[in-house]
């Protein structure tokens, strides 16, 4: 009895070894690429014959960038004396104009600026009349040359002082001819210097500012441009006043028409250059550092074309068929390129007499479909 059952596991599993050798050769059977269509079913199909040619097709060459501005539109504000912030009603993305005030900051150095000014202003008026006096005491010889000299100097450093006090009010937009013992104030407000939009707000209400510490970043939108990021190997492809066509990834079908400006001349460690594009009509959309695609149309070169209805996709792979005989036909692998006008740039992964062939130039998946159905069988 048991050496039935061992003879019987033994059958068993040589015939699981057949089956598994037998399916192991039927896919390794490679798949034909060649098809045969009976007379009535080409006068029945929609397949057209003819040669193919080389004709001039224009090709796009895809790159990348983000929209950025000139750095003197880029401005920063900041406080050169310092001080408290005491309000300010910006947020990110707000509009502002030339002129708009942006915060109120208070300290009392800004007090003593003006008290220095106003001191210096009233010392400087007596120091004028006396050098006016001692003038007129010199010429007249009732006075020594060294007293007006004196007196001279006095004047003249009085006025440097006073100059350099009232530059320093206009640091800190407070203007020195409007200023006097009743407008002295501990605050002072920060004006917009152009119009645009604030891009960032790094000071909150309370916290002291210095010198050096950036308040807000204001941009200017009328100067957006857009910067393309290329490689050395299609510098040479791309030239001043070409057009870019650029859209953003959530809006593709939206184009936006561009023209590039400057060619930057130093190539990074990866091999790339930056290309300035600047906007053929004003778009007040965007905004910096949003990413954007783009196509740039190279010129057209000659280059094998066959119409779109003539490619067929198959299996992650393309291909085209050419006519061996009549109603016979062989698909050939080929890789496409650009597409314009119904016609796509192709090349031949393997070596072909082109002008002696024939290829199907429409209903290619009309055979693709027959090759299949015929594969199958």
């Amino acid at each position: 009895m048991k050496t039935i059952i061992i003879i019987s596991i033994a059958i068993t599993l040589f015939s699981a070894c057949n089956n598994k050798s037998e399916v192991s050769n039927s896919e390794a059977i490679p798949i034909s690429n060649t098809v045969e269509l009976t007379a009535t079913q080409f006068k029945n199909s929609k397949i057209s014959l003819g040669k193919i040619e080389k004709k001039p097709i224009s090709s796009r060459l895809k790159l990348n960038g983000k929209i950025d501005v000139p750095p003197q539109n880029l401005v920063s504000v900041s406080v050169p004396l310092g001080g408290y912030l005491k309000s300010t009603k910006l947020i990110e993305g707000m509009r502002v104009n030339k002129g708009d005030v942006l915060a109120i900051l208070e300290d009392q150095q800004y007090i003593q600026l003006q008290q220095d000014y106003l001191t210096a202003k009233t010392r400087l008026s007596l120091l004028e009349k006396d050098f006016l006096r001692q003038k007129g005491l010199n010429e007249s010889k009732a006075s020594s040359d060294k007293v007006f000299e004196i007196a001279n100097a006095e004047y003249v450093s009085q006025k440097v002082l006073l100059k350099s006090l009232s530059e320093k009010l206009k640091l800190i937009s407070i203007d020195p001819n409007e200023l006097n013992e009743n407008t002295i104030s501990r605050s002072i407000k920060i004006y917009s210097p152009i119009n645009g939009f604030v891009s960032s707000v790094k000071m909150n209400t309370g916290r002291y500012a210095n010198p050096t510490d950036v308040l807000f970043e204001l941009v200017d939108p009328t100067t957006v441009h857009l910067v393309l990021t290329a490689y050395d190997k299609d510098l040479e492809k791309l030239f001043i006043g070409q057009k870019v066509v650029a859209y953003t990834n959530n809006q593709s079908s939206k184009k936006y028409d561009f023209e590039i400006l400057y060619i930057g001349k130093d190539i990074s460690n990866t091999g790339t250059t930056t290309v300035h594009c600047h906007f053929i009509q004003k778009n007040n959309n965007f905004i910096p550092g949003m990413y954007m695609n783009a196509e740039v149309e190279i010129t057209a070169e000659n280059a094998f074309v066959i119409p779109v209805e003539g490619l067929v996709s198959y299996e992650g792979k393309e291909y085209v068929f050419t006519q061996t005989e009549t109603n016979k036909y062989q698909m050939l692998e080929v890789t496409s390129q650009n597409t314009e006008n119904g016609l796509t740039q192709i090349t031949f992964s393997d070596s072909i007499e082109i002008s002696n062939s024939v290829f199907v130039t429409s209903g290619a998946y009309t055979l693709l479909m027959k090759m299949k159905n015929t594969n199958e069988e």
